[in-house]
């Protein structure tokens, strides 16, 4: 019978009790520009000298509002945890964070193709979607129609209600949105509160995009964490 070296028997438990290095978080947003994020803006088109609907102040991402349209990541994601952190500086209003984004404005000529976790102040942690879908449960009494309708096409119903109303913090304060998108699944917190979890999702992998949807929105932390295998 053949007697293995010492050391080679040392090397073989040293490899198996090693543990798998924890993922890296990236940071999207790095505080001073936006590197790594590229803007989709349809009245841009016809007017390149139009004011930025995002920019960078006092090292936080704005989101002006208008003119509308979505500051998208250069890179595709899947399997992830991302800690968006956000305020409405002013009054309440409407902005999201959509992910699995792919096809530029599928949908009335603005809206990438994607899941929308909906930021619009009150109702934090909907789902929109955009050309894609996601199941959830209790889908009959949180989306309004026929099944038959329960697509992300326009026309369809693509609302989903969250299952909380009290989750966001006052007006000005920062509110916390964890997003984790694990093979078809999405689930959402609000300031720890778990608000929406959704399965079968149509897709899986795309960018993240931040929206300019009417109202002035600000950005202090746009983190993105790989999930282990």
């Amino acid at each position: 019978m053949r007697v293995l070296p010492r050391a080679f028997l040392l090397f073989l438990l040293v490899a198996c009790s090693a543990k798998p290095e924890a993922p890296v978080t990236v940071h999207l947003f790095n505080g001073s520009n936006l590197d790594g994020w590229h803007a989709d803006i349809p009245e841009a088109d016809a007017n390149p000298n139009i004011a930025a609907s995002f920019s960078v102040r006092d090292g936080l991402l704005i989101s002006h509002g208008t003119p509308e349209g979505h500051l998208l990541t250069d890179d595709f994601y899947s399997d992830y945890e991302l800690i968006v952190e956000y305020r409405w500086p002013a009054d309440g209003g409407n902005c999201g964070v959509l992910v699995h984004a792919t096809i530029p404005r599928f949908l009335y000529g603005m809206f990438p193709q994607s899941i929308e976790c909906q930021m619009f102040s009150g109702n934090a942690g909907d789902f929109w979607c955009i050309g894609e879908n996601i199941s959830v449960v209790d889908m009959a009494s949180r989306r309004s129609g026929e099944p038959s309708t329960w697509t992300g096409q326009e026309g369809a119903s693509r609302h989903i209600n969250n299952l909380t109303d009290d989750s966001e913090n006052p007006l000005g304060e920062w509110n916390t949105m964890r997003i984790v998108c694990r093979d078809k699944n999405i689930d959402i917190w609000v300031n720890d509160d778990h608000v929406n979890a959704g399965f079968d999702c149509t897709a899986s992998a795309g960018s993240i995009a931040l929206q300019a949807e009417g109202t002035p929105c600000e950005f202090r932390r746009v983190d993105l964490t790989p999930l282990a295998k």
